[in-house]
């Protein structure tokens, strides 16, 4: 990664005074159902960079978002020259965040904002319940998450992943097919610098089924983990042994740059053991990982719940990263 130098500026430190992204600054794009590309419009020293860029290399400059890709401005702000305004983006850190089952808009602009502010773009990535029982749509979803990463205007870009609950499902799709077809897809894996799991969804299948009910119906919860466990035994070969093989795939993970995890011991939906033992094994392994985990939280609402320590325990970690490259 040697040859993909950030200006330390795109990894703003905490004591770097910054204004907030106000609603209205940033630009949407649906890239497609499910997958959305926030990033704010370029700045006058991120222009001039990118052109110094330009004239120091031969090559040629990252191209345009492709036209299959939809515009969905979310500001009232001119734009004087969209072209200007992809180049200086492709030369920033790319957020890749895979949100909670169900996870509202108003929720996710909150980590939206945080990782903006700090002068990375956001691709949010959400996943279905389909996706989740029925593991190969999942794995398709996945190969197609790929397949977008490794095109403009995110081809190249150096990445952090944040998975939150059944997100961290979904990026581990995305890591079967990088172990499947390393030649072709090992190079995201390579680009990952940091990777983040808020909420994972660790243990035994009655842990996925009580995740289920919880996300799913609340009020229903008993009728649909028990409906949920028939239907594991039921489809087996189709489910509970692709999670398990899902569970290899990601302790054995092809990306081993330092980690954060944020849990909490009375997540219904994470057996702290379990974590902790995954996390142990993988410093074994040698990756740096780090964790803030909280005798009383809400899944996949750590940073509602606790805002002043999951941002401290966020912002260090993202400064750690940064001051590694």
């Amino acid at each position: 990664m040697g040859n993909l130098a950030l200006p330390t500026s795109f990894f703003r430190t905490d004591a770097t005074t910054s204004e907030p992204v106000p609603s209205g600054r940033f630009v949407a794009r649906r890239i497609c159902n499910g997958i959305i590309y926030y990033y704010t419009p370029v700045t006058a020293a991120e222009q001039q960079t990118v052109c110094l860029a330009r004239d120091s290399q031969t090559t040629a400059s990252p191209g345009s978002v492709s036209s299959s890709v939809s515009s969905e401005t979310l500001s009232h702000t001119a734009i004087s020259s969209q072209t200007k305004s992809d180049a200086a983006s492709n030369s920033r850190p790319l957020l890749l965040f895979f949100s909670w089952l169900g996870a509202q808009p108003g929720a996710v602009a909150k980590y939206r904002d945080l990782y903006l502010d700090r002068g990375m773009d956001f691709l949010l990535v959400q996943s279905s319940v389909m996706h989740f029982l029925w593991p190969r749509w999942g794995l398709n979803y996945g190969l197609d998450i790929l397949n977008i990463l490794e095109e403009p205007p995110f081809t190249g870009r150096l990445v952090l992943v944040h998975a939150s609950s059944i997100g961290g499902f979904t990026f581990t799709q995305l890591l079967t097919h990088i172990t499947q077809q390393p030649k072709q897809h090992a190079d995201l894996a390579h680009r990952v610098i940091g990777h983040i799991y808020d909420s994972l969804v660790v243990g035994s299948l009655d842990h996925m089924a009580t995740g289920l009910g919880k996300t799913l119906m609340p009020r229903l919860e008993g009728f649909i983990k028990t409906t949920a466990m028939f239907y594991f035994r039921l489809f087996k070969s189709q489910t509970a042994d692709i999670y398990e093989s899902g569970v290899k795939v990601f302790h054995n993970s092809p990306v081993t740059s330092p980690a954060l995890f944020f849990y909490s011991e009375n997540d219904a939906m994470c057996c702290p053991a379990v974590l902790e033992k995954l996390m142990d094994f993988w410093r074994r392994r040698g990756v740096s990982v780090d964790s803030r985990k909280w005798k009383e939280s809400t899944h996949a609402a750590h940073l509602r719940c606790h805002p002043e320590e999951y941002v401290s325990t966020l912002q260090h970690f993202l400064n750690s990263v940064c001051s590694s490259q």
